[in-house]
């Protein structure tokens, strides 16, 4: 809500720059305006460049506009050297701009010396490496009556458009992407589970009985603990029966018995006062107080049992109270990793066959619109049922993740498990899709400040993409990011499409 807030006073400000701009209606002959520029439009890997051209005469100066936007994040370039040259069959002019005017935006001025079809190339050096984009199909005429017409005809229109200037979208968190046509299979949309992975989470144990002092009084779940960092401690207090200290000091008074009976059998054997068996079950009588006794003196200091963490992570879940009494063996806390996870579903039988051929899947927390690949995560297929019961009806199916994306054990996320397709279909992204009392909407690209608000029919999503059954074309264009800022800027109806730029 607050970037919509922010968006609207942006578009605001924009709209009044760009109504004092334009400074009334265009001239027209014909339906046409006489005073349009040419849109050059290219893309490669790295770069959009969106320029608009005075049209090209022969022998007339051309002021060219370019807009250079980075693929990766839709943000302008802000430094490098550009240059732009024009070539018509064997004959090339170019001009080179060390740097932009303003971000992103690089001006250059070029009179063609022959007519004729050709093509407009910008190359682009940066720090980052070099990069070119081609624009072809780009005329020069002999008289400016014929180039304007050219012009005015290459217009981009529609009766449902919507401008949004490129130093708009620079401003918002926005992007366009190509159609994608791709295989896409049968999608087991469910709600998963994320717990903790068997490796990836430990269970602490009282080794005796007593009772439990919590450690500096600083343990407490979701507390980071280290391996080895102490975290309780067990002692018998003031307890009559079962004390920790009495049975050290008991088994300490064994072993000091033990080990001075079986030295005095050691020295009687020599004098045959003793017989060999004696002599035996003395030693065997010492080892076992000593191993006794060792045990309690390695994990009792004071009178008190030391109670540590056996591996790093942070606890989880504290199942003591401190001042509780506890047995040997009974569980203290959970000590979780967190990095390793389980997401657990369950599906329908009918779905037996589809998981056979599952090839990937997405994961979403709720309410959330970002989406995580199984690549992303690191992640595998553990295992999914094989076989139903009366009293699991449900297919149980397991993945195993790397939790790069902060999942929180415990909770639930949306699981999008896919099936390899047979068929190629056009895919856009979800956050393409605009929903209007139960239909939906992209925005396609008719110049990137020129979109077409247009209905699709969609089908089905993996959560990330959603299959498009009509309304586009593979070869389209469409907003991938900030859709609904475009339909803001359209539903304002205050921008001219055509009211050109004031830089």
């Amino acid at each position: 809500m607050r970037m919509v807030k922010q968006f609207m006073a942006l578009l605001t400000a924009v709209a009044i720059v760009g109504c004092a701009s334009n400074g009334g209606s265009h001239a027209h002959d014909e339906g046409h305006a006489h005073e349009e520029n040419l849109q050059v439009i290219a893309y490669n890997d790295n770069f959009e460049v969106f320029a608009e051209v005075t049209p090209l005469v022969v022998g007339e100066a051309s002021d060219i506009l370019a807009h250079f936007t980075h693929l990766e994040n839709f943000k302008p370039l802000t430094s490098g050297k550009v240059t732009v040259s024009l070539i018509v069959g064997t004959e090339g002019i170019r001009q080179t701009a060390e740097s932009p005017s303003r971000p992103g935006i690089y001006r250059f001025a070029l009179t063609p010396a022959v007519k004729g079809a050709g093509k407009m190339i910008f190359d682009i050096e940066t720090e980052a490496g070099k990069s070119q984009l081609t624009a072809r199909n780009i005329y020069v005429y002999d008289n400016k009556h014929d180039a304007q017409h050219a012009a005015a005809d290459a217009v981009a229109t529609s009766s449902n458009g919507a401008g949004f200037t490129k130093e708009m979208s620079w401003k918002v968190d926005f992007a366009t992407e190509q159609c994608r046509l791709e295989r896409f299979g049968k999608v087991i949309r469910t709600v998963a589970r994320i717990e903790p992975a068997q490796e990836g989470e430990q269970v602490i144990t009282a080794k005796s009985s007593g009772i439990v002092t919590f450690t500096n009084g600083g343990i407490v779940e979701g507390k980071a603990v280290a391996n080895g960092q102490q975290l309780f401690t067990l002692a018998g207090g003031d307890m009559v029966d079962n004390n920790l200290s009495v049975r050290y000091r008991e088994a300490e008074s064994n072993y000091t018995l033990a080990k001075r009976e079986y030295e005095r059998k050691s020295e009687l054997i020599k004098e045959q006062l003793v017989t060999e068996s004696e002599l035996l079950q003395a030693k065997r009588n010492f080892e076992t107080a000593e191993a006794i006794y060792n045990n309690l003196h390695r994990n009792i200091s004071g009178g008190s049992q030391a109670v540590s963490a056996t591996m790093s992570g942070y606890i989880n879940r504290l199942l003591v109270r401190n001042g509780e009494y506890v047995e040997a063996g009974q569980p203290l806390a959970v000590i979780t990793k967190n990095n390793t996870l389980y997401v657990k579903a369950e599906v329908q039988p009918n779905n037996y066959q589809a998981l056979k051929g599952a090839v990937s899947a997405n994961f979403r927390e709720q309410n959330s619109e970002r989406c995580y690949s199984l690549e992303e995560l690191g992640g595998r297929l553990v295992s999914y049922g094989k076989a139903v019961s009366a009293e699991s009806p449900l297919l149980p199916v397991v993945y195993q993740i790397k939790n790069v994306a902060d999942f929180l054990p415990g909770s639930f996320i949306e699981l999008y498990i896919k099936t390899e397709g047979t068929e190629e279909v056009i895919t856009v992204a979800n956050t393409a899709l605009v929903e209007e009392m139960g239909n939906y909407f992209v925005y396609v690209q008719l110049t990137p400040e020129y979109f077409e608000k247009r209905e699709v029919k969609i089908g089905a999503t993996d959560g990330e993409r959603t299959v498009i059954l009509s309304g586009l074309d593979s070869s389209e264009r469409v907003v991938s990011k900030g859709a609904i800022l475009v339909k803001l800027a359209q539903s304002t109806g205050t921008l001219d499409a055509h009211a050109g730029h004031v830089h």
